[in-house]
């Protein structure tokens, strides 16, 4: 007995099942042309019949029209994975997802890698969203040299490759960290920020620098590697609290380097928030379960995705009109982190 599968039913076979032309069978099972009901309804119980799928593929070459994006970050693993489950990415990917469903497109998560770059040769896609792109991120430069659409969430690094995106004001989000901090207290603020080149750092550290020099603050800041995650963050708050112990607050954009902080200060015998508050800025799981919970700031990425598929999903079309959209304000989530110190035990 044979154990060879039978072969996979083609167009010509649901034609000649449904006794019409392959251009009929195409127009029924496409809601393309007119065909009528009783035609329709025919080719299509020959197609479930002889079990035959339409190769979506080859459909893209002959239509022109997107079926299937990717959503990509290329922070590495350790800050982008980690304990909070890839936390900031699931959270645009849960409604991206169904944004894209909702335009009869199909959306691949690409999870973060150790490295931060992904086999992207390995995806068949029509176009991307990629979520802060750093100046030379090998991620777009391979998707901008095919010629597809992205949109960046969170303004990119200034490069030869500058895609349309949704800004996520940055700058007004560092701000709003530093201002809290201040008005709890805080004399003394110190900062630590990845070392890659993307525009969320750079925004970041010129606002805190800014906010240092107009209190008469020295700048006490520290870049790491991305790559070395919660670790990287203990160890620069471990060299900053020896070097100025004084500190009295840590303003750290990245959940996982503002994790590791927290191990810092308490190993180092300091309380938080009594001896030095700790504030983040995306309010993921890291921030919600670290003990305590920090202090973060809700940036409504629900409707970042959204505008974000909306954007895309133009380009897709054709129409570049738009290549910046306006992110909602972001608003503080104040936490024990950082609670007023007249108020803790």
């Amino acid at each position: 007995m044979s154990t060879n599968p039978s072969p996979r039913a083609n167009i010509k076979d649901v034609a000649r099942e449904a006794g019409v032309s392959p251009t009929t069978v195409s127009h029924a099972l496409n809601a393309r042309g007119q065909v009528d009901a009783e035609t329709r309804a025919r080719v299509e119980q020959a197609a479930l019949k002889l079990g035959y799928r339409p190769n979506r593929n080859a459909q893209r070459l002959r239509t022109g029209e997107a079926h299937m994006i990717v959503l990509l970050s290329s922070m590495p693993f350790a800050v982008a994975g980690g304990p909070s489950r890839l936390g900031f990415m699931m959270e645009v990917a849960a409604v991206a997802a169904a944004e894209a469903l909702n335009r009869s497109l199909a959306l691949v998560l690409a999870p973060p890698m150790e490295s931060g770059r992904m086999p992207m040769e390995l995806l068949d896609v029509d176009g991307a969203l990629v979520i802060e792109p750093s100046a030379g991120d090998a991620n777009l430069e391979y998707l901008v040299r095919r010629g597809l659409p992205v949109v960046a969430i969170g303004k990119p690094a200034e490069g030869p490759a500058m895609p349309p995106y949704v800004d996520i004001h940055s700058a007004q989000t560092t701000q709003l960290l530093l201002d809290h901090l201040h008005e709890q207290g805080a004399r003394k603020v110190a900062m630590i920020l990845g070392a890659a080149q993307r525009n969320s750092y750079v925004e970041a550290r010129a606002a805190y620098e800014r906010f240092a020099a107009g209190r008469g603050q020295p700048a006490l800041l520290s870049l790491i590697d991305e790559a070395s995650g919660e670790r990287g963050g203990k160890e620069a708050a471990l060299a900053l609290l020896a070097a100025h112990p004084d500190i009295d607050a840590f303003c750290i954009p990245v959940d996982a380097f503002a994790s590791g902080a927290v191990t810092a200060i308490t190993e180092s015998g300091r309380r938080i928030p009594q001896d030095v508050m700790v504030a983040t800025r995306y309010d993921g799981p890291r921030a919600r379960t670290c003990v305590p919970p920090l202090t973060a700031v809700d940036l409504h990425l629900e409707e970042v995705a959204q505008q974000a598929i909306a954007l895309l999903f133009d380009h897709l079309r054709g129409d570049r009109s738009r290549q910046r959209v306006e992110g909602p304000v972001a608003q503080l989530v104040a936490r024990e982190s950082s609670a007023r110190r007249g108020q803790s035990a």
